[in-house]
C-alpha cells in the first residue's frame, strides 16, 4: 500500500495564523518566578528589546490549579493584558508536565513504579505516569479551561502542548500491564500472532495467554521484538496525550494553532513523531540547544518533517546550563536558523533562576535583576530580522531530496544490555549513519528534509536515500516499489531491509521484499581487515567503516567494485525499475563513498547546489541574496563573482567577504 497523503493542521485557509513575513523574537518567561513588580520591569526590557513573542504557562500546572478542581487564572490573565499592551504575543502552553503534587498523593496512579517494581516519588520533573486514566482525565479538565478562557484573548497566538513531551520515564504498575496487554491485543488480535510476532518458540518463551505477558525491561534484557513493542507502546500512549489535547483544542480554540516544545527524541521514552506530525501540531517545534551545526541541520530538518510550515524555536540558545553564554553565538545560530526554515527564536530563558535545579542555568537576566549583554543581543537580532523578513524569510521552499528515518529502527538497533547479538551486528549508531547520508546536502548547502517514508507522500522529491534501513515495514517497502516504479532516483545503503515489522529477520532472500526493485540478492556480508577501498568513476576511495555486503546482482548493473575484497564484489549498483532506479550501497553510509555517489547524480537530476563555502560557513539563496553563516569561532573567507553589497552591514565586497567569527551576511 502506498503511504496516505497526510493531514496536518494546516495553516492554509488560515491567513491570521503565521506566515511569510512574521519572524518571532522573543523569550520564554516562567511569571511564576516574579513578582508583580519585577513583571512589569521584565515586561518593559522585552518592549525595549523589540520582542514581539514570548511562551508562558509551561511547567505550572499547580499555578493555574492549586489544588484539585480549583482554578485561579488572574494572575495569568493580568500578565496577558500586559504583554497585549506592550505588543508581545503569547504562545499559552499548557502545561501538562510536571503534574501537581496534589494529584500524585490524591490519584496514586499517576506515580511512576520502575521495572524493579519500587514506587516512586515525584522527585524531578517528567516523573508522572502519562497513561493514568486519572492524569489524563484531569490534563483535559486544565486544557478545556485554560482553552475557553484564551481562545480568543488578543494577546494569545498559538498553544502548546506538555512542554517537552516525549521526556520522561516508563512505568511498571500493575495497571500499565494491564494497559500494555490492551494495546498488544489490538495491535495483534490473538495469542497466536503475539507469539508469532515476538518468537516465542526461543529459549522456552511460550505464551499460553494474555495473562502472561509481562511489560518488557526497559533495562534489559530482553528479545529485539519485546522490546521494540515496548518503545512502540509508549510511543503510541505519548501520542495519545497530544492527540488528547488536540480533541480539546478542536472544540475550544480551533481557531488558534499549535506550536509544542516537543522531544520525540528523548532518551526515556521518546516517541514516533515523524509518524505523527500531522496529527499533533501546526508548526514543527523544539528546544534548540545546538552542539556541531550538521547535527543541528539534521535536528531541525527531522522536527520540520513534512510541514509546509517554518519551525520555531520555542527554546532557544541564549546562556545554558553553567554556561553564561558567548557574544554573537545566539545571533549566528538564529541566522543559521533562518536558513534552516525557523520562524521563531524564543530564548531560553529570560530570567536566572534563583533556585531550583536549573539555578545555574543563565538566562538573559542575571540572577539580580540586571540585564546582561544578551539582552543586547537578542535586541540587534530582533531589529535585523525586522528587516529580512521583507527578503524572503522565514523559508517556505520545499526541499528536492528526503533522507528517511525511523523511530523503529533507532530503538531496535539500540536494544538494552543483555545477551543480544544485536551490537554485534549492527556496529555503529543509526542516526549518526543517517546523518552520514545527510551530510553531503548539508555540506553543498542543499535542503534535505529529514522525514519517514513509509508516512509521508515522497513522489515529489528527486531523490531518496534509506541509511542503515534496517528495519522495512509494509508501508515502507510499498513507498518504495511506487516511487521507483513512477520514475525515482533511490539510494539504500547496507544494513538495510534485514527484518520485517515484528523485528525478525526476513526468512526471505534480502534486501527484504525488495530484491525485484534493487535487483539483487545480499545475504552474505563480512568485515574487512583494512579499510575498504572502491573503484568508482575513475577514482580510488578508502573508506571508513570496515562493514561490507557481497552484492549477487541478476539484472542490476555493477557502478563500482571493492577492490581489496576477496572476490572483488560489487560496492554500487543501480537497477532499473519501472520507470525510475534503485541504487544500492553495499556498505554503511560513509563520507568517502556516499559523498561522491550522492554528487554524481545531482547534474542528471537537475538538483542544484548551493552557494560554494568553506568548511565551517553554511549558505542558502533566498529571493536573488545569497546569505552566509560563519558557524565558527574563526575568521573565514567566502569568494565570489562580481561585486556585492552587505543588507546588513551596507558595505560593500568584490570578489570576496571576510566573515568575522559567527558572522553573518546577507548579499545582493
Amino acid at each position: 500500500m502506498i503511504a496516505p497523503q497526510a493531514h496536518a493542521q494546516s495553516a492554509v485557509g488560515h491567513p491570521d495564523w503565521p506566515g511569510k513575513g512574521d519572524i518571532f523574537v522573543g523569550t520564554c518567561y516562567q511569571p511564576v518566578d516574579r513578582s508583580p513588580e519585577q513583571i512589569k520591569q521584565d515586561i518593559a526590557i522585552m518592549k525595549a528589546a523589540g520582542f514581539n513573542m514570548v511562551r508562558m504557562g509551561d511547567l505550572s500546572w499547580d499555578a493555574f490549579e492549586p489544588e484539585d478542581g480549583r482554578f485561579a487564572f488572574e494572575w495569568f490573565d493580568d500578565i496577558l493584558a500586559q504583554m497585549h499592551k506592550a505588543g508581545i504575543r503569547v504562545i499559552v502552553d499548557i502545561p501538562g508536565q510536571p503534574a501537581p503534587i496534589w494529584m500524585h498523593k490524591r490519584y496514586p496512579g499517576v506515580d511512576l513504579v520502575n521495572q524493579d517494581g519500587v514506587r516512586l516519588n515525584a522527585a524531578t520533573r517528567y516523573w508522572d505516569n502519562v497513561s493514568d486514566p486519572d492524569y489524563r482525565r484531569l490534563l483535559r479538565r486544565l486544557a478545556a479551561k485554560m482553552m475557553q478562557r484564551y481562545a480568543h484573548n488578543p494577546a494569545v497566538i498559538a498553544l502548546g502542548y506538555n512542554n517537552e513531551i516525549g521526556n520522561g520515564q516508563m512505568s511498571y504498575s500493575a495497571a500499565d500491564r494491564g494497559r500494555f496487554v490492551e494495546w498488544l491485543k489490538k495491535r495483534y488480535g490473538s495469542i497466536e500472532a503475539l507469539n508469532k510476532a515476538w518468537a516465542t518458540q526461543r529459549w522456552s518463551r511460550h505464551i499460553n495467554n494474555w495473562d502472561e505477558v509481562d511489560l518488557p525491561y526497559v533495562r534489559g534484557p530482553g528479545p529485539n521484538e519485546r522490546y521494540l513493542d515496548l518503545r512502540r507502546y509508549w510511543s503510541d500512549d505519548t501520542i495519545g496525550v497530544l492527540k488528547d489535547l488536540e480533541a480539546v483544542r478542536k472544540v475550544y480554540a480551533p481557531n488558534l494553532p499549535v506550536a509544542s516544545n516537543l522531544w520525540p527524541t528523548a532518551w526515556g521514552k521518546g516517541f514516533d513523531y515523524l509518524r505523527s506530525w500531522d496529527e499533533i501540531s501546526t508548526y514543527g517545534a523544539q528546544g534548540f540547544y545546538p552542539g556541531d551545526p550538521l547535527g543541528a541541520g539534521f535536528e531541525v530538518m527531522m522536527n520540520k518533517a513534512s510541514h509546509t510550515t517554518p519551525i520555531w524555536f520555542n527554546e532557544f540558545t541564549a546562556g545554558g546550563g553553567g554556561y553564561y553564554g558567548e557574544p554573537g553565538r545566539s545571533r549566528m545560530w538564529a541566522y543559521f536558523g533562518l536558513l534552516y526554515y525557523s520562524q521563531t527564536f524564543l530564548a531560553w530563558t529570560f530570567n536566572s533562576h534563583l533556585g531550583g535545579e536549573e539555578q545555574a542555568l543563565f538566562g538573559l537576566i542575571d540572577h539580580d535583576d540586571r540585564p546582561s549583554w544578551k539582552v543586547d543581543e537578542f535586541k540587534r537580532i530582533a531589529s535585523e530580522f525586522r528587516t529580512l523578513k521583507t527578503m524572503g524569510f522565514p523559508r517556505y521552499r520545499t526541499p528536492e531530496v528526503a533522507i528517511h528515518y525511523s523511530f523503529d529502527t533507532n530503538w531496535l538497533t539500540n536494544p538494552p544490555d543483555g545477551p543480544n547479538t544485536m551490537k554485534e551486528y549492527f556496529k555503529g549508531n543509526y542516526t549518526d549513519q543517517v546523518k552520514a547520508a545527510f551530510a553531503p546536502f548539508f555540506r553543498d548547502n542543499i535542503d534535505a528534509a529529514v522525514i519517514d517514508i513509509g508516512h509521508d507522500p515522497i513522489d515529489k522529491y528527486k531523490l531518496i536515500v534509506l541509511s542503515s534501513a534496517y528495519l522495512i515495514d509494509d508501508a515502507t517497502a510499498a513507498a518504495v516499489r511506487h516511487y521507483v516504479a513512477n520514475g525515482g532516483t533511490l539510494i539504500m545503503t547496507g544494513y538495510s531491509a534485514k527484518v520485517d515489522a515484528t523485528g525478525k529477520w526476513f526468512n526471505t532472500p534480502l534486501p527484504g521484499r525488495l530484491t525485484d526493485v534493487f535487483g539483487l540478492r545480499t545475504n552474505e556480508f563480512y568485515r574487512s581487515w583494512n579499510p575498504l577501498v572502491v573503484s568508482f568513476q575513475g577514482k580510488q576511495l578508502t573508506g571508513s567503516d570496515n562493514y561490507y555486503e557481497v552484492l549477487e546482482p541478476s539484472t542490476a548493473k555493477t557502478l563500482a567494485v571493492f577492490e581489496n575484497t576477496p572476490t572483488k564484489s560489487p560496492a554500487i549498483t543501480v537497477n532499473k525499475y519501472g520507470k525510475g532506479r534503485a541504487i544500492y550501497l553495499a556498505t554503511a553510509a560513509q563520507a568517502p563513498f556516499i559523498e561522491p555517489l550522492i554528487r554524481s547524480l545531482y547534474g542528471e537530476l537537475g538538483i542544484e547546489r548551493g552557494p560554494s563555502t568553506p568548511e565551517g560557513v553554511v549558505a542558502r539563496m533566498v529571493d536573488g541574496r545569497t546569505l552566509y553563516v560563519n558557524t565558527m569561532n574563526a575568521s573565514a573567507t567566502v569568494r565570489f563573482e562580481g561585486t556585492k553589497t552587505g543588507i546588513l552591514s551596507h558595505k560593500s565586497y568584490v570578489q570576496k567577504i571576510d566573515l568575522q567569527p559567527y558572522g553573518a551576511e546577507l548579499l545582493q
